[in-house]
């Protein structure tokens, strides 16, 4: 809880600074003069760490609204049929919250890639950082920005529509309504 709470309610921009320039700092000194001067990749290994622990809190809350919203009777006869809390889990009550949580779930999964427009901020050379270049070399900025904005909805569609495929495999009739 502590874990979804301190990734999920600092915004993704402080997180990044916190994680690039401050976290260093209180590692021990050989770490810390390694992370800072001989790390390969340090600014696109900082922006993967910092995006993956700000969706990972996103994705426990949403898997555990989808635990929540499930019957608490699927648990107790799953127990009461013998099986232990750990197998209740893997074998009927993670395969039905997942399958409700897929469509957050696609919502969060493109998010990441918006969210990753953030790494600009600490150096990494991503789609807007590239954008913002070719827009001071070129002074096309409106075709620029319009080509960016395609690129990420190419990445957002494709992303929709292959959870949507998923969706659509993994339904249970009469589990959740269908809402598209």
């Amino acid at each position: 809880n502590a874990w979804v709470e301190l990734f999920r309610n600092i915004p993704l921009l402080v997180q990044m600074f916190l994680w690039f320039f401050v976290v260093p700092e209180f590692l021990p000194r050989d770490w810390s003069l390694w992370v800072k001067q001989e790390m390969p990749a340090k600014e696109f290994v900082t922006a993967a760490l910092c995006l993956g622990f700000f969706t990972s809190s996103r994705v426990a809350e949403q898997v555990r609204a989808g635990i929540g919203s499930l019957p608490r009777g699927q648990r107790d006869a799953s127990l009461a049929l013998g099986l232990t809390r750990t197998q209740a889990y893997r074998y009927v009550i993670l395969p039905q919250a997942l399958r409700i949580v897929i469509p957050p779930l696609t919502s969060e999964f493109m998010n990441v890639f918006k969210n990753s427009s953030v790494a600009f901020a600490i150096g990494v050379l991503e789609l807007t950082f590239q954008a913002r270049q070719m827009q001071e070399d070129s002074e096309q900025g409106i075709e620029t920005y319009l080509a960016v904005t395609l690129l990420y909805f190419i990445c957002a569609f494709t992303a929709n529509r292959g959870m949507a495929l998923i969706e659509a495999r993994t339904r249970v009739p009469g589990l959740i309504a269908r809402t598209g």
